[in-house]
């Protein structure tokens, strides 16, 4: 038995024997769910999966793995694209499905206390039950859990309202790598005492500490929901449209999501269920949401405003909600993403930012490179153009296995071609760190490996992911 093996054997029986046996799975009793994420990297079976269900046993159990020196793997609801949540051979998988829950809803204060394994859906629905909204929300909702959501900084439908998932978190709390419990849970908005510590690990992916629970800002409920699905025949229309909404109207506007034809037709043609809102080829699709609080004032508005980009041209067509189902109509087409999985198999899927005004240039550079450098290479764009994060779904169609060596090259290559960034709201994981450095400068590495470095000196928190520990001696 090697001391690696000798420490990982020790480790387990530590933590069999602090907490019950339901906590710790081993063997054959490791779920198929928890060897793997959804970023399409092969299955891993971990050294073991740990299963906490309170803040104290997460901080309980990284005190122990800190001990033995063995790496610890947090996983929420497994549903992300880059590879942070899956699980490595010679480490235990930390999952968070136990700790779910909702603790607190204060009105006063219009906050929620949440444990970080709860579904987002649950936490969206307590939200609307209580009279308040929760604006983060994506196609994973149902089954990713808000930890996950946080320790990537999730971005999802709304940002150009509402901003990224740190824009609606006031308090946090957080297990360090030696097990120390750090809570924070906050409800004030102005709270300028000293450093804003939950930014800290808000984005890190569990590389620099596993977010237990979260005080989230609560919303005010949307009075009335306005949207039109649009098709639009040039790019440059796209862009006045944006304008055009931002001024028009203004604090209403909470998405505006575009789908260029390739896209369209994979949801539309290859997805079932999925009804066209609106029929004929145009060069863009456009959704585009509102919320106010008064259906006879806001709506009145919205529709006023439509009338004037057909007015101006820059709407070829379009169909305007009349009813909730429609609205969930418009969004089954955008949300149809998610099942590309099955309709079109595995494949490779990006989310990058761009430039709003350079994204049309971009699809069309990647879309030809990846066609002639690739052979039999396919690729479809969509995405949160309001707030300049594109979305790629890149694959050779019937493939054994996916060239996604050259596919991730080509995209990422073109990206650092225009200035943009490889992560707009997924995260870096393992897939997306070799490129790393296309987006970030060698003085910005340097400083988030001395931050990982001064909270995990013994790299056992997520190792491999995002960022590598540096060696000692740089530090001393």
């Amino acid at each position: 038995m090697t001391v690696a093996s000798s420490r990982a054997s020790a480790c387990i029986e530590a933590l069999t024997g602090l907490f019950d046996k339901n906590a710790l799975l081993t063997g054959d009793d490791i779920p198929a769910r928890n060897r793997a994420d959804t970023s399409f990297l092969p299955p891993v079976t971990p050294l073991a999966v740990f299963r906490p269900g309170t803040p104290g046993e997460v901080a309980a159990a990284l005190r122990i793995c800190a001990e033995y020196g063995v790496p610890v793997v947090p996983q929420g609801g497994l549903t992300g694209l880059a590879g942070g949540a899956h699980p490595i051979a010679d480490a235990i998988a930390l999952s968070l499905e136990r700790l779910q829950g909702i603790e607190e809803i204060d009105p006063a204060a219009a906050t929620m206390t949440v444990r970080a394994g709860t579904p987002l859906e649950v936490i969206q629905k307590a939200a609307d039950e209580a009279g308040f909204f929760i604006p983060l929300d994506l196609g994973a909702r149902g089954s990713c859990a808000i930890g996950g959501n946080l320790g990537t900084n999730a971005g999802g439908n709304r940002v150009i309202r509402y901003g990224m998932a740190r824009e609606m978190v006031l308090g946090i709390e957080v297990a360090l790598a030696d097990g120390t419990l750090i809570t924070s849970l906050n409800k004030m908005i102005k709270n300028n005492a000293g450093y804003d510590l939950k930014q800290l690990f808000i984005g890190s992916e569990g590389t620099l500490g596993v977010i237990t629970r979260a005080v989230l800002r609560l919303q005010p409920q949307p009075g009335c929901t306005m949207a039109a699905l649009c098709g639009v025949d040039d790019y440059e229309s796209v862009v006045k449209l944006l304008g055009g909404a931002r001024k028009g109207l203004g604090p209403l506007l909470s998405a505006f999501e575009v789908m260029w034809p390739d896209y369209w037709h994979a949801a539309t043609e290859r997805v079932q269920g999925i009804r066209k809102p609106i029929e004929g080829k145009h060069a863009f699709y456009v959704l585009i949401e509102a919320q106010g609080l008064d259906e006879a004032v806001d709506g009145e508005r919205f529709n006023r405003w439509m009338e004037a980009q057909f007015e101006a041209g820059l709407i070829a067509d379009a169909a305007i909600a009349q009813s909730r189902a429609d609205i969930l109509a418009f969004w089954r087409t955008r949300d149809a993403a998610g099942e590309f999985q099955t309709v079109l198999g595995p494949h490779c899927a990006f989310d990058i930012g761009l430039p709003v005004a350079e994204m049309d240039r971009f699809a069309g550079t990647c879309r030809k490179r990846l066609e002639n450098e690739v052979a039999g290479c396919h690729s479809v764009y969509y995405g949160h153009i309001g707030d300049g994060n594109l979305h790629i779904v890149a694959l050779v169609e019937g493939a054994a296995e996916q060239p996604s060596k050259e596919i991730n090259r080509i995209v990422y290559e073109t990206v650092r071609g225009f200035g943009g960034t490889v992560s707009a709201e997924h995260g870096i994981g393992t897939v997306k760190k070799p490129y790393l450095p296309f987006t970030r400068s060698a003085e910005e590495l340097a400083l988030m490996a001395r931050i990982k470095f001064a909270l995990d000196p013994k790299g056992i928190l997520n190792p491999g992911k995002v960022i590598d520990l540096p060696k000692t001696e740089t530090f001393a």
